[in-house]
Protein backbone atom coordinates (compact mmCIF):
# COMPACT_ATOMS: atom_id res chain seq x y z
CA UNK A 1 0.00 0.00 0.00
CA UNK A 2 1.45 3.30 -1.21
CA UNK A 3 1.26 6.04 1.49
CA UNK A 4 -0.92 9.32 0.41
CA UNK A 5 2.52 11.54 0.69
CA UNK A 6 3.97 9.89 -2.55
CA UNK A 7 0.46 10.12 -4.13
CA UNK A 8 -1.21 13.81 -2.99
CA UNK A 9 -4.84 13.51 -3.60
CA UNK A 10 -5.34 10.44 -2.57
CA UNK A 11 -7.11 10.69 0.49
CA UNK A 12 -8.59 13.84 1.88
CA UNK A 13 -9.36 14.07 5.75
CA UNK A 14 -10.63 16.11 7.98
CA UNK A 15 -11.69 15.51 12.19
CA UNK A 16 -14.45 17.21 14.27
CA UNK A 17 -13.26 17.63 17.79
CA UNK A 18 -15.86 16.07 20.60
CA UNK A 19 -15.90 18.61 23.61
CA UNK A 20 -16.83 16.94 26.72
CA UNK A 21 -20.03 16.00 27.51
CA UNK A 22 -21.02 15.38 23.67
CA UNK A 23 -21.54 11.69 22.70
CA UNK A 24 -21.00 10.93 18.97
CA UNK A 25 -22.29 7.58 17.28
CA UNK A 26 -21.27 6.74 13.67
CA UNK A 27 -22.73 3.75 12.17
CA UNK A 28 -23.15 3.20 8.03
CA UNK A 29 -22.93 7.33 7.81
CA UNK A 30 -25.67 7.50 10.11
CA UNK A 31 -24.33 10.49 12.82
CA UNK A 32 -26.31 10.27 16.18
CA UNK A 33 -25.02 13.27 18.70
CA UNK A 34 -26.33 13.03 22.24
CA UNK A 35 -25.28 16.04 24.51
CA UNK A 36 -27.57 18.33 27.33
CA UNK A 37 -29.63 19.88 25.25
CA UNK A 38 -30.73 16.51 23.64
CA UNK A 39 -30.32 14.16 20.69
CA UNK A 40 -29.80 14.55 17.09
CA UNK A 41 -29.46 12.29 14.25
CA UNK A 42 -28.23 13.06 10.62
CA UNK A 43 -27.85 10.43 7.70
CA UNK A 44 -24.91 10.94 5.41
CA UNK A 45 -25.48 7.69 3.30
CA UNK A 46 -26.00 9.80 -0.08
CA UNK A 47 -22.21 10.75 0.25
CA UNK A 48 -19.35 8.96 -0.46
CA UNK A 49 -17.37 9.09 2.67
CA UNK A 50 -16.06 6.93 5.84
CA UNK A 51 -16.45 8.39 9.00
CA UNK A 52 -15.88 7.03 12.07
CA UNK A 53 -15.52 7.91 15.99
CA UNK A 54 -11.29 7.24 16.61
CA UNK A 55 -10.86 5.05 19.57
CA UNK A 56 -8.95 6.93 22.19
CA UNK A 57 -9.09 10.10 21.48
CA UNK A 58 -12.48 12.60 21.10
CA UNK A 59 -12.17 12.79 17.34
CA UNK A 60 -14.76 12.50 14.49
CA UNK A 61 -12.59 11.13 11.02
CA UNK A 62 -14.57 11.90 7.79
CA UNK A 63 -12.35 10.85 4.58
CA UNK A 64 -12.77 10.03 0.92
CA UNK A 65 -10.52 8.24 -1.48
CA UNK A 66 -9.44 8.87 -4.81
CA UNK A 67 -12.11 11.87 -4.47
CA UNK A 68 -12.56 14.73 -7.16
CA UNK A 69 -13.05 18.49 -6.74
CA UNK A 70 -16.80 17.85 -5.51
CA UNK A 71 -16.30 14.33 -3.23
CA UNK A 72 -13.17 16.55 -1.43
CA UNK A 73 -15.86 19.74 -1.20
CA UNK A 74 -18.23 17.30 0.37
CA UNK A 75 -16.12 16.09 3.25
CA UNK A 76 -16.01 19.46 4.67
CA UNK A 77 -19.41 20.20 4.23
CA UNK A 78 -20.01 16.96 6.36
CA UNK A 79 -18.07 17.93 8.88
CA UNK A 80 -19.98 21.03 9.27
CA UNK A 81 -23.19 19.97 9.47
CA UNK A 82 -21.50 17.84 12.60
CA UNK A 83 -20.13 20.89 14.05
CA UNK A 84 -23.32 22.22 13.55
CA UNK A 85 -25.06 19.34 15.56
CA UNK A 86 -22.51 19.49 18.39
CA UNK A 87 -23.49 23.25 18.95
CA UNK A 88 -26.97 22.61 18.89
CA UNK A 89 -27.01 19.83 21.67
CA UNK A 90 -24.38 21.98 23.66
CA UNK A 91 -25.43 25.34 23.00
CA UNK A 92 -28.57 25.63 21.29
CA UNK A 93 -29.64 27.90 18.01
CA UNK A 94 -31.55 30.96 18.60
CA UNK A 95 -32.81 33.60 15.87
CA UNK A 96 -34.12 36.23 16.60
CA UNK A 97 -36.46 37.86 14.04
CA UNK A 98 -38.37 41.78 13.35
CA UNK A 99 -41.19 43.06 12.10
CA UNK A 100 -40.59 45.97 9.79
CA UNK A 101 -43.57 48.04 8.84
CA UNK A 102 -44.27 51.43 7.81
CA UNK A 103 -48.30 51.97 7.91
CA UNK A 104 -50.01 48.96 9.16
CA UNK A 105 -48.77 48.02 12.37
CA UNK A 106 -48.52 44.04 11.91
CA UNK A 107 -49.47 42.08 14.93
CA UNK A 108 -49.11 38.52 15.73
CA UNK A 109 -49.97 35.44 17.63
CA UNK A 110 -48.36 32.75 19.30
CA UNK A 111 -50.14 29.53 20.92
CA UNK A 112 -49.11 28.69 24.30
CA UNK A 113 -46.86 25.66 23.24
CA UNK A 114 -45.04 28.13 20.87
CA UNK A 115 -45.60 25.76 18.11
CA UNK A 116 -47.28 28.16 15.90
CA UNK A 117 -47.98 31.62 14.93
CA UNK A 118 -50.08 33.80 13.58
CA UNK A 119 -49.43 36.65 11.55
CA UNK A 120 -52.39 39.78 11.06
CA UNK A 121 -52.98 42.97 9.51
CA UNK A 122 -50.09 42.45 7.46
CA UNK A 123 -50.55 45.98 4.94
CA UNK A 124 -53.79 45.69 6.36
CA UNK A 125 -54.90 42.66 4.97
CA UNK A 126 -57.66 40.26 6.56
CA UNK A 127 -56.57 37.32 5.77
CA UNK A 128 -53.99 35.43 8.04
CA UNK A 129 -51.27 33.50 7.40
CA UNK A 130 -50.44 30.55 10.10
CA UNK A 131 -46.95 29.44 10.48
CA UNK A 132 -46.50 25.70 12.30
CA UNK A 133 -43.03 25.43 13.83
CA UNK A 134 -40.74 22.68 12.95
CA UNK A 135 -40.44 19.49 15.35
CA UNK A 136 -38.12 20.64 18.19
CA UNK A 137 -38.47 24.70 17.28
CA UNK A 138 -40.10 27.10 19.79
CA UNK A 139 -41.60 30.86 19.08
CA UNK A 140 -41.09 32.89 21.56
CA UNK A 141 -41.95 36.76 22.14
CA UNK A 142 -39.08 38.68 22.95
CA UNK A 143 -38.39 41.45 25.51
CA UNK A 144 -37.43 43.99 22.45
CA UNK A 145 -40.20 45.77 20.93
CA UNK A 146 -41.38 43.83 17.41
CA UNK A 147 -39.22 41.29 17.78
CA UNK A 148 -39.29 37.15 17.86
CA UNK A 149 -37.57 34.70 19.36
CA UNK A 150 -36.87 31.56 17.69
CA UNK A 151 -35.15 28.68 19.43
CA UNK A 152 -34.41 24.87 19.27
CA UNK A 153 -31.79 22.16 18.86
CA UNK A 154 -31.65 21.77 14.90
CA UNK A 155 -29.46 24.74 13.19
CA UNK A 156 -31.62 23.81 10.27
CA UNK A 157 -35.01 23.20 11.45
CA UNK A 158 -34.52 26.71 13.35
CA UNK A 159 -33.57 28.37 9.85
CA UNK A 160 -36.33 26.99 7.98
CA UNK A 161 -38.72 28.26 10.81
CA UNK A 162 -37.36 31.47 10.19
CA UNK A 163 -37.51 31.71 5.86
CA UNK A 164 -40.97 30.48 6.71
CA UNK A 165 -42.48 33.11 8.81
CA UNK A 166 -40.45 35.66 6.34
CA UNK A 167 -41.66 33.48 2.99
CA UNK A 168 -45.52 34.21 4.75
CA UNK A 169 -45.12 38.30 5.13
CA UNK A 170 -43.86 37.96 1.03
CA UNK A 171 -45.73 40.73 -1.17
CA UNK A 172 -45.35 39.97 -4.74
CA UNK A 173 -45.37 42.55 -7.62
CA UNK A 174 -43.25 44.94 -5.29
CA UNK A 175 -40.13 46.40 -5.45
CA UNK A 176 -38.54 44.87 -2.45
CA UNK A 177 -36.01 47.80 -2.45
CA UNK A 178 -38.54 50.28 -2.14
CA UNK A 179 -41.23 48.23 0.10
CA UNK A 180 -40.06 46.88 3.02
CA UNK A 181 -43.03 45.84 5.07
CA UNK A 182 -41.94 42.31 6.31
CA UNK A 183 -40.79 39.70 9.43
CA UNK A 184 -36.76 39.59 8.90
CA UNK A 185 -33.84 37.85 10.67
CA UNK A 186 -31.86 40.39 12.39
CA UNK A 187 -29.84 38.11 14.67
CA UNK A 188 -28.40 34.36 14.78
CA UNK A 189 -27.17 33.64 18.06
CA UNK A 190 -27.12 30.59 20.88
CA UNK A 191 -28.95 29.64 23.59
CA UNK A 192 -26.57 29.94 26.10
CA UNK A 193 -23.30 31.98 25.09
CA UNK A 194 -19.78 30.78 27.59
CA UNK A 195 -17.57 31.92 25.38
Amino acid sequence: VRNSREFPGMQSTLFVEIPKGVKVECRKRQVRVTGPRGVLSRDFSHAALDMRVLKGSRRVEVATWFGRKAAVATVRTVCSHIENMITGVTKGWVYKMRLVYAHYKIDYAITEEGDEISIMNFVGAKNVPVVKMPAGVKVIRDEAKDTLRLEGTDLEAVSQAAAAIQQSTRVPHKDTRKFLDGIYVSEKTHLSIDE
